[in-house]
């Protein structure tokens, strides 16, 4: 008997399109061995999740199709399987956590029946068994009261929640295999240290095999044993994780480690994969960058400052639609940002990051309290004012998909904001200034007459940034911009912000739930909890010397990148 549940043999997998065939994976070779975690890495568009599919039998035919390979599973080729046959091993001997687990979930199920229905359907349970067995499941991945959750839907769940039940349901059947693309991608790093935990403790329970894809070595580092490195479709490194993270060969693979922000050094830029691979060759000598010099911002002018904030958001109930409460998204904040000043907030979802950074746009109506721009109370101004000063003020929202008019292209939508501020004479000059735009965020010309959907995840992200620049700001409010990028297209945009604030003078607020991230970019941080800022310092001091213990939790969580098994080789 083979000691791999799974063999992957030169699979190849080809997507039909109207400009010709696309190549997503290239005869690639890899094994999983039973009992272990294989990780399997690399950027948006290299093939990870188009390989995953393709084991799941899952590629939709059109436009696509397994080009040639094998995928053995226990020594059959699953490639030959009907579709007949592939139903009754999916979710049942082979389970898969999707990536995003609000669109994975049916919205008009119950979360407690969408775990029931598994087991129904793939052992043949009655309503009440099945009911049983997924309270039990529930209680095992962690589910507060399961028996009033199994009656939840997933609108009324918490992102890390919905994750939860998304295990449960791969975890009902007890699979042999349980395929994980990018399951702790948009949570905090407090639930992601939980669910890789749980992952963990699961694979353990039931000796299982496990399939963890995601663009994040670190977080690779904290759960597997066998890592494979995908780059452009291809498979470049197969390795042990010690060895990978010790000895990595490839230059894409040493670019991956070298691009996350790191705790213990900070550089006044980051490395990226270009600066160890461009156009598929090997930069032989890659650049070391200096440490970073802390800013003197006591002789700086105060920008902006916020007294006893509040924002409250009314719960409403009974008959009448009463208001019963107020949920506290902002409650009593105050702070001060200097000219120049980088300040990244920090907290877990739901604590008020975005709340507040929206308040100070007075794009939130606020319960009390004084924002002074320039010495000046901005909660005092009219909406015509207000219009006016947001020439001054900006934000650069967390999703680049939905913050882009998919129906402008991109010339339109960097000039709209021109137009209504009356920047430039006339349609030329403001063309011109798209065109100067688009080359200050690393984007060339041709991409003025394009759609937002014909560019990736960190194109969008730059032409957001260029959106925001359009109208000469002072203050831009970065509300999680990098969280949902890969980890060398985020050192990009990180690279790019800190030049841009270097080249025009920009004040920031950098909101994001990535405690590396922030310590990175950031000046001074503030940590939320709860709506209040509960601790306040210099990026430095909280990061070496954090005083709260929920600061403390929130750096315990961060993955430290380093393999569990490690030894110096």
């Amino acid at each position: 008997m083979s000691e791999n549940i799974l063999e992957v043999k030169n699979l190849s997998v080809e997507f039909h399109t109207p400009e010709g065939i696309t190549r997503a994976v290239n005869d690639i070779s890899f094994d999983i061995p039973k009992g272990k975690t294989v990780g399997l890495v690399g950027e948006s568009g290299s093939g990870k999740s188009v390989t995953s599919f393709s084991i799941m039998k899952l590629i939709p035919s059109p436009p696509g199709k397994i080009a040639g390979g094998q995928i053995l599973f226990e020594g059959q080729d699953l490639v030959q399987f009907s579709e007949e046959k592939m139903r009754k091993i999916r979710g049942n001997q082979i389970s898969m956590i999707f990536q995003e687990p609000m669109t994975s979930l049916n919205p008009v199920f119950k979360a407690g029946d969408q775990i029931a229905e598994v087991l129904q359907i793939h052992k043949k349970m009655s309503q009440k068994v099945a009911m049983e067995k997924t309270l039990f499941l529930m209680d095992q991945v962690g589910i507060p009261k399961p028996s009033q959750k199994y009656h939840a839907y997933p609108h009324e769940m918490s992102g890390g929640q919905k994750q939860r039940i998304m295990i449960a349901m791969a975890m009902a059947c007890e699979p042999k295999l349980l395929i994980a693309d990018e399951p702790t991608t948009a949570l905090d790093v407090t639930i992601q240290k939980q669910v890789l935990e749980l992952m963990f403790d699961l694979q353990q329970k039931y000796n299982m095999s496990m399939l963890f894809i995601t663009h994040d070595l670190s977080v690779i580092a904290d759960i597997a044993d066998d890592v494979a490195v995908m780059y452009r479709s291809n498979l470049v490194e197969f390795d042990t994780c010690k060895k990978i993270f010790s000895q990595p060969r490839h230059p894409y693979t040493k670019g991956l480690l070298a691009c996350r922000p790191n705790l213990d050094k900070n550089p006044c830029r980051l490395l990226t994969v270009e600066d160890f691979i461009k156009d598929g060759v090997e930069i032989e000598s890659p650049k070391v960058y200096d440490d970073k010099i802390e800013k003197n911002l006591d002789s700086e002018d105060t920008l902006l400052e916020i007294k006893n904030l509040k924002t409250y958001f009314p719960v409403k109930g009974g008959f009448w639609g009463r208001v019963i409460d107020n949920v506290k998204a902002v409650d009593d904040v105050s702070i001060k940002i200097k000219k120049g000043e980088t300040l990244g907030l920090v907290g877990e979802s739901g604590c008020g990051k975005t709340t507040l950074g929206r308040s100070i746009l007075r794009l939130n109506p606020l319960k009390s309290g004084n924002i002074l721009y320039k010495g000046e109370d901005i909660t005092l101004y009219s909406k015509k004012e207000m219009r006016e000063l947001r020439k001054k003020m900006q934000i650069i929202f967390q999703d680049p998909y939905s913050s882009l008019n998919p129906r402008m292209t991109i010339v339109d939508i960097l000039r709209e904001p021109m137009k209504i501020h009356n920047i430039g004479t006339n349609k030329n000059e403001r063309v011109d200034r798209c065109k100067w735009l688009l080359e200050k965020v690393g984007l060339n010309q041709q991409a003025l007459n394009r759609y937002p959907h014909e560019f990736s995840g960190g194109q969008r992200q730059r032409i957001s940034i260029a959106r925001a620049l359009a109208i000469q700001p002072e203050f831009i409010i970065c509300d999680e911009s990098v969280s949902a990028l890969d980890v060398s297209v985020q050192a990009q945009v990180l690279n790019l912000l800190l030049d841009l604030q270097d080249e025009f003078k920009l004040t920031y607020i950098f909101i994001s739930h990535d405690l590396s991230v922030v310590n990175f970019i950031s000046d001074n941080v503030g940590v939320m909890y709860s709506g209040k800022i509960v601790e306040y310092n210099t990026a430095r001091n909280i990061y070496h010397n954090p005083q709260e213990e929920y600061t403390k939790t929130l750096l315990a969580a961060i993955p430290k990148g380093v393999p569990k098994d490690f030894l110096t080789v």
